[in-house]
């Protein structure tokens, strides 16, 4: 499969050479992947609207949802860049490759997130009762099973993107999960 190109900051709308200029500003660096949706006026805006949008699903439980969607997808770009980000936010690269697998048996309530995300993504949205009713009983509320949905949503646009686009991945790859 053919890629499409990554534009440069020149190749994009004024709009979105002011993002790219804050991406670089925050993060060092505007990621292949972002600068893909870039090619659109609006996605790069809409998209890290979304993406930023206030939720709680935050902080280690976020990446639990990226690393789990982005295996069951297959996404080479999101696993490489979630590892990354996996890491700094306090996951060893055991837990790492565990939760991609869909499980945390480090931590009962990361646990019941990653086993009814995995459903979710796998069964595309028709989760199982039973994994519903544990992440209800491992403490997490409703407010969390709706942010986690969102979450969900919000990498699936990138998996697709990327598997869809083969843009080059620029992050170190992750490692393969063992067989």
């Amino acid at each position: 499969m053919s890629s499409i190109n990554v534009p440069t900051r020149e190749e994009v709308s004024p709009a979105n050479q002011a993002i790219f200029d804050k991406l670089k500003a925050g993060i060092g660096m505007v990621p292949n992947l972002y600068a893909t949706l870039a090619h659109s006026e609006h996605a790069l805006g809409n998209y890290l609207a979304f993406q930023n949008a206030k939720s709680s699903i935050t902080g280690k439980a976020r990446e639990v949802v990226n690393l789990v969607v982005s295996q069951v997808n297959e996404c080479e770009y999101c696993l490489a860049a979630h590892t990354v980000i996996g890491r700094k936010a306090g996951f060893t690269e055991e837990q790492i490759l565990e939760i991609r697998g869909g499980r945390a048996s480090f931590d009962a309530k990361l646990d019941a997130l990653a086993r009814l995300v995995k459903d979710i993504a796998v069964r595309r949205g028709h989760a199982q009762a039973p994994l519903v009713d544990a992440f209800l009983v491992a403490g997490w509320t409703q407010e969390h099973l709706v942010d986690t949905i969102v979450a969900i949503g919000d990498k699936v646009v990138t998996n697709y993107l990327h598997g869809v686009t083969r843009v080059p991945v620029d992050f170190p790859a992750a490692p393969k999960l063992p067989q």
